[in-house]
Parts: C-alpha cells; sequence; structure tokens
C-alpha cells in the first residue's frame, strides 16, 4: 500500500464528512446516538456519554468499511493477470465521480440511498449498531467517495492492503466527527461556520478525485509512490 494511496484515502474521508450530505445532518445523529437534543445553542449531555457513543459508532461504520475493502480486495486478487485493465477502469470510474461531485456532471443514476431508520440509543452499543447501520446505508455523496476509494481497494496488491486503506478512510471520517461532536456539547455556533464552506469543501473533494483518477489510469500513481517512497517509509 502506497503512501498516495493512504493520503487520498484519510483525504476523501475527511472531505465525505465536510461533504454536504453528513456535516448539515451531524447534530441529528448526534441527537440519534445519546438520546439528546439540542437546546440553548447546545447538544445537552454528558462529554463521557457524547465521546464514548461517538466512538462506538465510529467503530461501527469502520468494521463495516474494512470488510468491504477486504471482499472488493479479495475480488481483485482474482484478475490479478489484468490489473493494468483494472487500473485504467477504476481510473475512469474515479474520475465520473470527482465530476459528479465537483457538480460537473449530474448522472442521477450515481445518486445512489440506502437508509437504516433506526431510534434514538438507550445503550451505549446500540451506537455501534448505528454505525454499522451508517455504514451499509450509504448518502450520495459518501457513497461516491467511499466507491472511489473500494476501487482502490480493489486494485492493490493484497488484501490487508485494501483493508488498511478503508481504516484510513474511516479514521479520516470519524476523526473530525469524534472532535466536533465534543465541541457541539459546548456550542453549536461551529456548524453555522463551516457551512459556508462546504460547496467549496464539495468542490474540492471532486478536483482530488478527478486527478486521483487520472494518475490511476496513466500509471502515474505508481511512479510517484515509487519517488516518494525514497524520502518517506511505504506503508
Amino acid at each position: 500500500m502506497d503512501n498516495i494511496s493512504v493520503l487520498f484515502a484519510i483525504s476523501a474521508g475527511l472531505l465525505s464528512f465536510f461533504s454536504p450530505c453528513i456535516f448539515p445532518l451531524l447534530p441529528a445523529y448526534l441527537a440519534n446516538l445519546t438520546g439528546s437534543y439540542g437546546s440553548g445553542g447546545q447538544i445537552n449531555v454528558s462529554k463521557r456519554i457524547m465521546m464514548i457513543r461517538s466512538i462506538l459508532f465510529i467503530l461501527g461504520f469502520t468494521v463495516v468499511f474494512m470488510l468491504m475493502g477486504a471482499s472488493v480486495s479479495m475480488i481483485g486478487q482474482l484478475f490479478a493477470a489484468n490489473r493494468g485493465i483494472i487500473e485504467k477502469v477504476s481510473g475512469l470510474l474515479i474520475i465520473m465521480f470527482g465530476l459528479q461531485i465537483a457538480g460537473i456532471l449530474n448522472l442521477r443514476f450515481l445518486m445512489f440511498q440506502k437508509q437504516h431508520e433506526t431510534k434514538g440509543s438507550k445503550s451505549g452499543w446500540n451506537s455501534f449498531v448505528v454505525g454499522v447501520a451508517f455504514g451499509t446505508g450509504w448518502t450520495p455523496c459518501v457513497g461516491l467517495a467511499l466507491s472511489s476509494i473500494l476501487l482502490l481497494a480493489g486494485s492493490s496488491e493484497t488484501m490487508y492492503s485494501g483493508m488498511f486503506l478503508l481504516l484510513f478512510y474511516s479514521l479520516g471520517l470519524g476523526v473530525p466527527f469524534l472532535l466536533i461532536s465534543f465541541l457541539i456539547t459546548k456550542s453549536m455556533g461551529i456548524m453555522k461556520k463551516v457551512n459556508i464552506w462546504l460547496p467549496r469543501l464539495s468542490l474540492l473533494n471532486g478536483w482530488i478525485m478527478i486527478v486521483m483518477g487520472l494518475m490511476l489510469f496513466t500509471g502515474q500513481l505508481q511512479k510517484l509512490s515509487a519517488w516518494l517512497s525514497q524520502f518517506a517509509p511505504v506503508f
């Protein structure tokens, strides 16, 4: 697993969190996890409960994403002899996903969504279940970014490389979730500040995916990774 793919996975997770599909709904997610609702400009729940349930929620979707990574990697191994073709097809698909997120394309069939209804958490472990439901019920924005990482995982050399790519994606998505969950217990003012930047962040996410797809399609990704490995350890 090369450094560029790892950085892309983390960036995709980070920008997925700050997508218009996820960030504005954060108070609703947290209310569902804790069973508490906002009032007085903050979510009224203890920081301990918020942290524990947020971590369990993150673990839930991380397990799902890593299992997905393992599955697509195993499938990719079956077609290892045609890795070049797989990389070109994957590159084209990632470019298409990037164009969709950047708003250059508007293909309805890419805006797929599955939802699982869950009730407010009465216990900590229910937060883990909500995380699993989140992982299996992709919203449109996260689905495109996640699919791009899965395509990279499918072209990885080993099953473990694919799993770790999805782990880094989950960290990119989960760490800001944890940090902002903590801040919301103090004030929801940060939501208004970040919401202003969401369209620009979505555009940035799209162009990162376009560049990554082009690099994968042209074979430059491996060359750049080989060059960077001279200066940094390879994962």
